[in-house]
């Protein structure tokens, strides 16, 4: 109890999603604070990972890994099939996730592999493994491998709302097939009626099929749910720029 005492204020931080609090807090406590060294690794990972210090991100989740399940670089995988659900165990499945994630978006594909390899062993959620796999090619620039995993990610779980609004979305950045694009767009937001991502990701549909009234009506319903996202209020700006 006293370990997680010690930790308390910086959960709290990161749960109201004051990463760089949480960080500074996790940061300055003292040797002696009482405070379990790998859940402090556990939540210092997490606070790096958020704030995209992906480097630093990487060291305190493989000591997660390390103490949990092995070293991650060198165990086959099958201590995570065969373990009981247990925190400890969701924690350890959680870390391998992230460090799939940042592995794949820093260039390491081979560890990348190796973690999204252990993680489909132990039966971890496929669907959305493929989907955060397919949205880390589309920020590398690789769309044919981003369409790829998204489709992969269809194929476990086709109602996958994420995978849904992805394929559309680069469908129609990619202008392919934008019946097929707006037919998953519309399938993701019936499933995710308040997704500001769903909902520009329509938009976006619309404003490539040249249907600017319609493109504009989604668009400004995602500013209105997520008025800081830059990339919504981009699409939006294009959309009024052309229906004048």
């Amino acid at each position: 109890m006293a370990e997680q005492d010690a930790l308390e204020e910086g959960i709290s931080l990161y749960n109201r999603m004051n990463y760089t609090g949480a960080l500074s807090f996790f940061l300055s406590l003292p040797p002696d604070s009482g405070a379990d060294p790998v859940d402090l690794a556990y939540y210092l990972g997490l606070c790096y990972a958020k704030l995209k210090r992906y480097d630093d991100a990487m060291i305190y989740l493989e000591q997660v890994v390390t103490a949990f399940g092995g070293d991650s670089a060198s165990q086959n995988g099958n201590g995570a099939s065969s373990a009981k659900k247990t925190p400890e165990n969701d924690r350890l499945l959680q870390c391998r996730y992230l460090l799939a994630i940042i592995y794949s978006m820093t260039g390491r594909q081979q560890l990348a592999d190796f973690e999204l390899n252990n993680l489909m062993k132990s039966g971890y959620k496929a669907a959305s493994l493929y989907a955060s796999f397919a949205y880390s090619a589309w920020e590398k620039g690789d769309s044919a491998t981003c369409i790829s995993y998204y489709e992969k990610a269809l194929e476990a779980d086709e109602n996958n709302p994420t995978a849904l609004n992805g394929l559309g979305y680069v469908l129609a950045s990619q202008n392919k097939d934008l019946a097929k694009a707006l037919s998953y767009c519309k399938k993701a937001l019936s499933l995710a009626p308040d997704s500001a991502a769903c909902l520009d990701s329509i938009g976006w549909v619309y404003y490539k099929m040249g249907l600017y009234s319609q493109a504009r009506k989604y668009l400004e319903q995602a500013k209105r749910k997520d008025s800081e996202n830059e990339v919504i209020s981009k699409h939006l700006y294009e959309a009024e720029q052309v229906d004048q």
